[in-house]
């Protein structure tokens, strides 16, 4: 069952999973199920959401929003293995590609995270980046003007891709109501991330890459820039399925990201049993290991 507390296990790896916007760390539940009592699970709730609501202040980068999940890490024993999603994903990318952290990364999962800024390169995907943009604008305009429903409803909808609409339950909406506040804030973050092209092409840490078919195609297009830039990363594309993949289809993917992390603890294993190496002979081997079919 995933915690939202870190739990202290020397002999366990950790898995620190990150959720999407308007949603909380109990998305993450069948994920921990299926890595089982072997690893610890840290679900946090992200600033804003979930049991994290009432903050003095919320974050407005994404580095801030590394600060405020540091302490989830500092108390982590031994190294981690990131899962992220969405915003998450975001969240996960920023923490393994800063200095303070990176070196505690083990894996990396990342299921479209939403890095809107590498897609500026090209007047092709700068396109889907604009799109994107205008969007987090209207629907910062919407709440300021109260329209909650309204800002509600263009953010599902923008997600929501090619996929079939999904009705959602009263509940539901009055719940992502509740926290569709601190959306505006996640846009401000991740709109204003910079170069993350060249920190991608530095990552040195196993990853997967995961995106739906019936997705947004800036996402698509995000995981597909992050796969050519990363080296030796792997991918996993569904056809079949959405944004929201990593709920809706648990059950495809989780055995993908649990086989990513056990082959990754292999390879660490290899590694710390070899005998002392430079630490570019030891970037050179990270980079070419491709844990996924791509």
């Amino acid at each position: 069952m995933a915690t939202s507390a870190p739990i202290q296990n020397e002999t366990k790896p950790t898995v620190i999973a990150l959720h999407c916007s308007l949603g909380s760390g109990r998305q993450w539940t069948r994920l921990a199920e299926a890595l089982g009592d072997d690893v610890d699970v840290i679900a946090p709730d992200l600033s804003g959401y979930g049991r994290n609501i009432v903050r003095p202040m919320l974050p407005t980068t994404l580095a801030d929003e590394v600060a405020e999940l540091g302490e989830q890490i500092d108390h982590a024993a031994g190294p981690v293995h990131l899962v992220g999603h969405s915003y998450g994903g975001a969240v996960a990318f920023k923490m393994a590609t800063s200095e303070a952290y990176a070196n505690r990364i083990r894996s990396l999962t990342l299921i479209e995270p939403v890095l809107p800024t590498l897609l500026r390169d090209n007047s092709a995907d700068r396109r889907l980046h604009d799109v994107f943009a205008d969007m987090g604008t209207r629907i910062h305009v919407d709440l300021w003007n109260g329209m909650y429903m309204e800002a509600l409803d263009r953010f599902l909808e923008f997600w929501n891709g090619s996929g079939p609409r999904e009705t959602l339950s009263g509940e539901a909406r009055l719940r992502m109501i509740e926290t569709i506040e601190k959306v505006p804030f996640d846009f401000t973050a991740i709109l204003g991330e910079l170069n993350v092209a060249s920190a991608a092409a530095a990552l040195r840490v196993p990853t997967l890459l995961v995106s739906g078919g019936l997705s947004p195609y800036m996402t698509q297009r995000i995981v597909a820039r992050l796969a050519a830039l990363i080296p030796g990363a792997g991918t996993r594309h569904l056809t079949t399925a959405g944004h929201m993949l990593p709920i809706t289809h648990a059950r495809s993917i989780n055995p993908d990201i649990v086989r990513h992390i056990e082959l990754a603890e292999e390879f660490a294993k290899v590694l710390l049993a070899a005998p002392p190496e430079s630490d570019a002979a030891r970037r050179g081997k990270q980079s070419h290991l491709r844990l996924m079919p791509g």
